[in-house]
């Protein structure tokens, strides 16, 4: 079976995902998920002549250094001077305060001199220092779909008076680790077993890009315990099994699925690490089967499945976007297989790790960014441009 470049296995996954329906939350718990639909504005904002400082508010026509104003009332804000402005009055105002009819321009309080109900320029007017109706946005503008709602976006729907959100469900995410070697963490493993941690790194990732993991229990080598670990995903948006997706004796989880009922859509890509990657449908469920070893499940996760969630959200999914950097060391020439190297970036520079051992979780926690090479790349000096994901 030929190895499924990296390019087309990332459009195969995305081809086998589709967006989740439209659930409506109420805006304060709407910071990180997805904007669904576009949402209008109820209100202009401001929706009046606000101030912009503390000062007066009078009439533009006359003023001068030294000109006099008699002091009328003020405009707090939340409050309402109601009255009109006439020449030669004014009216205390203050930051946010409605600006009151008659008068268009506020003059700063630092440039007057007060003396009970009486104020004097002493310094240049400048002005108008009036936020117009609307400045801000309109009434019925919208904030446009789909977008990852930011803490600005939350405060822009807050003043649009917009209380509840339509929103993209979060995709739900059942994980399977598999292999009669694991462990939980807080366990005490046999002498030939490791710790679970493929599984804890996989939910860390999907659920900071929007998704909601179910850690399932592992997994044994079995057909029985793999049978019963599958009859557990039910309701699960998207399948990921960890482990047992190579050709040894023991790796079971191609046969097992295609049983319970995948459509296989393609097995194995050309890349490293992660060669030996399942995807297809589980019955209507995409099923991806990453390889067990944990580096190679972190880097299939940075290129397929984080762009994969982005797809099931409703965003734009596309290849993990790349950033050049200056390498600061030589490394060689590449093999047949995109090659995707755990390195360091800072200020402008990358620093492939030492060891590129895909067994080593000590190098990838030391790792902010994958050093991508080609199929076929030369071997490259220290100075030459790369590409970077970050991660």
């Amino acid at each position: 079976m030929s190895l499924t470049p990296v390019a087309e296995a990332l459009n195969r996954v995305l081809n086998l995902c589709s967006p989740m329906p439209v659930e409506t939350v109420p805006l304060i718990e709407a910071i990180g998920r997805v904007l669904a639909q576009p949402v209008a504005a109820k209100r202009d904002q401001p929706p009046f002549r606000a101030s912009t400082m503390d000062g007066y508010a009078m009439q533009a026509a006359g003023l001068a250094m030294g000109s006099q104003f008699r002091v009328i009332g003020e405009s707090p804000a939340g409050g309402l001077f109601d009255g009109v402005v006439s020449a030669g009055e004014c009216v205390r105002i203050f930051t946010g305060g409605a600006v009151p009819e008659g008068a268009d321009t506020v003059i700063m309080q630092e440039n007057v001199t007060r003396e009970g109900d009486e104020i004097t320029i002493t310094d240049g007017p400048g002005g108008p220092n009036i936020r117009a109706i609307g400045a801000d946005f309109k009434l019925g503008e919208t904030m446009e779909a789909p977008r990852r709602l930011s803490a600005a976006d939350i405060a822009l729907l807050a003043a649009m008076n917009v209380a509840q959100v339509p929103v993209t469900r979060k995709p739900v995410v059942a994980v399977i680790p598999t292999g009669d070697e694991l462990v939980n963490p807080g366990e005490t493993p046999g002498p030939t077993q490791i710790i679970s941690s493929n599984n804890y790194a996989l939910k860390a990732v999907l659920e900071a890009q929007g998704a909601v993991v179910r850690l399932l229990p592992i997994a044994r080598d079995n057909r029985d315990s793999l049978r019963a670990a599958f009859a557990l995903t039910g309701g699960a948006d998207m399948v990921v099994t960890l482990g047992g997706a190579s050709v040894g004796d023991y790796d079971l989880i191609e046969p097992m699925a295609q049983e319970l009922g995948l459509t296989l859509d393609f097995y194995k890509i050309a890349m490293r690490p992660g060669k030996p990657l399942i995807a297809g449908m589980l019955r209507d469920v995409p099923m991806f089967g990453l390889p067990g070893n944990p580096v190679s499940s972190m880097v299939c996760t940075q290129v397929f499945l984080r762009p994969a969630i982005d797809k099931m959200l409703g965003l734009d999914a596309t290849a993990r976007p790349r950033e050049q950097f200056t390498l600061t060391e030589p490394v060689g020439k590449n093999g047949p297989r995109a090659h995707y190297m755990r390195a360091r970036v800072e200020g402008g520079n990358c620093t492939p790790a030492g060891s590129q051992d895909s067994a080593l979780l000590s190098v990838l926690a030391r790792s902010n960014a994958l050093l991508v090479r080609e199929p076929f790349a030369p071997a490259l000096k220290a100075g030459a441009r790369v590409e970077c994901i970050r991660i």
